[in-house]
């Protein structure tokens, strides 16, 4: 291989869009994939693969985002050789190898401390029923492409090529269905026919939500039509799926363009229609603010807060997702008052077992299950403060109902407001920047984030001369009820508080 690659490539370059600063990115995408060529892991694998007399090409991904500027995380490739030659070539080079979906053609391995995977080129074609492909490989790199979900991601560059069946030197652009000029146009197409497409694999149209979130584009009006029409069709597709393209759409740092893609379609209805629902409709004479807007940019804020107060930190999904679920209880608790307000009584508790029975039913683990849950019922709690002072009792009771879960409460809380009236959106910032400062100050007082009794199970036992039983967690749960309301009183006040409520119980 050629030590400074050359970038030849299948497809012409599209035709100058007519401002200077697209073709510049476009020439500095094409020096990226040389560099993407020349990077160890690649040129390893390509002269492995070329002395083997096989192709192989970088493909999807990485190629888009050297196109693109953007980092490039992982790398994929694929090539005409079959799981057995993959697995032969590899194993001399890498210091792992596993077998990732050996029926489906890809082989993972360890190469220079990165990880890769190595797929043989695709046929596949579904039922149309299940999302069982039936696997077919096949020998062509512009077959492969022709498969995968959109144009953008149908490139490849190809690195290793035979001798024998080289007709130019060094790397290049394969890009049978147009990607150079949609990545120009900042458009999201299928390669084929998108009803052909989404037939094949229904997940495809929760992706292109996603890539329009991530990558900035718009999609095409056939494939957005598409997704209209065949939106009922992800219900075969699993839920671990499904959830699995969810979080990755609430790990993109704008997720509510993509947002606004499956409420517009339609698609959120199949999985997550509690968000939809919050487009509710405003009666002339009952005005309230727009809940599905406003959730929108409660997601947009909490975003924004996450980033400041943990810089370089990976995508809070718990967080996110609560940001945008935190409102769905108003719809069943919406109450139309005679005198043209609005109500939403209790819409915190019952938004938080929605979203917890709709978590569950996407098969969420069970520790971002309760993260979520317990932050939209806890989401309106702070609000009572602004209208007046919490005791300390009332700030300990906040921290201790939060747990583990107080960091992302301060940050939901504070998204949560949305108000245009500058004066009322300073009063809440001053409000909770209160709060946070007298939880600071109880910290460095109390043991503020492990309250507890100042007496254990077995001292209340022995200062009463009792055994275990339910009467040891009454007294637990008052001398609780003490150290909440009270603070810190030390031991012995705390056992003349026990013996005093202890003989003032009525007898059994």
């Amino acid at each position: 291989m050629p030590a400074a690659p050359v970038l030849p490539h299948s497809t012409d370059l599209p035709s100058p869009p007519g401002t200077l600063e697209t073709m510049l990115n476009m020439a500095e995408g094409l020096a990226r994939l040389g560099a993407l060529a020349a990077h160890p892991v690649v040129r390893t694998l390509a002269e492995a693969f070329e002395d083997a007399g096989f192709e192989l090409a970088v493909v999807g991904g990485p190629v888009r985002d050297a196109l693109l500027g953007r980092e490039t995380h992982d790398l994929d490739f694929t090539t005409n050789a079959r799981p057995d030659d993959i697995l032969r070539i590899i194993t001399p080079i890498s210091t792992a190898q596993w077998d990732i979906g050996r029926a489906f053609g890809t082989i993972g391995a360890r190469i220079r401390g990165e990880q890769v995977e190595v797929t043989t080129y695709r046929a596949d074609s579904y039922d149309g029923l299940t999302r069982k492909p039936v696997v077919e490989f096949g020998d062509s790199i512009e077959g492969d492409l022709n498969r995968r979900d959109f144009t953008v991601n149908s490139m490849a560059l190809q690195v290793a090529t035979p001798v024998e069946r080289r007709t130019e030197p060094g790397p290049k652009l394969v890009d049978p269905t147009g990607g150079v000029e949609d990545i120009v146009g900042h458009r999201l197409r299928t390669p084929i026919d998108p009803n052909v497409s989404f037939g094949d694999d229904p997940l495809r149209m929760l992706r292109a939500a996603r890539f329009v979130a991530q990558l900035g584009f718009d999609i095409d009006p056939d494939t957005f039509t598409a997704i209209e029409r065949l939106r009922e069709t992800l219900s075969i597709v699993s839920p671990e799926r499904i959830q699995g393209e969810l979080v990755r759409l609430m790990q993109t740092d704008d997720p509510t363009r993509g947002l606004r893609v499956l409420v517009d379609t339609g698609l959120i209805e199949q999985f997550l229609p509690e968000v939809s629902a919050l487009r509710l409709e405003v009666d002339e004479h009952h005005h309230h603010k727009d809940v599905y807007e406003h959730s929108l940019t409660v997601v947009r804020q909490a975003i924004e807060l996450e980033k400041a107060r943990n810089p370089g930190a990976a995508p809070d999904v718990a967080l996110r997702l609560a940001a945008l679920l935190h409102d769905i209880g108003k719809p069943r608790t919406r109450k139309l008052e005679a005198g043209g307000g609005v109500t939403f009584h209790h819409h915190d508790v019952v938004g938080s077992r929605m979203a917890r029975k709709r978590m569950q039913a996407l098969r969420f683990d069970g520790d971002t299950t309760d993260a979520v849950a317990k932050l939209i019922e806890l989401h309106l709690r702070f609000f009572g403060y602004a209208e007046g002072a919490w005791t300390d009792s009332a700030v300990r009771r906040y921290v201790r109902d939060a747990g583990d879960q107080l960091d992302r409460l301060h940050i939901l809380v504070r998204a949560d407001v949305t108000t245009r009236n500058k004066r009322k959106a300073a009063r809440l910032a001053g409000a909770y920047d209160d709060i946070e400062r007298r939880i600071v100050e109880l910290r460095e007082q109390e043991e503020l984030d492990s309250i507890r009794p100042e007496l254990d199970g077995n001292s209340i036992q022995e200062i009463l001369g009792i055994p275990p039983g339910r009467a040891v967690g009454d007294a637990y749960r008052f001398l609780l009820e003490v150290r909440l309301d009270e603070g810190i009183i030390g031991p012995d006040a705390a056992e003349q508080r026990l013996r005093d409520w202890w003989a003032s119980r009525p007898a059994d």
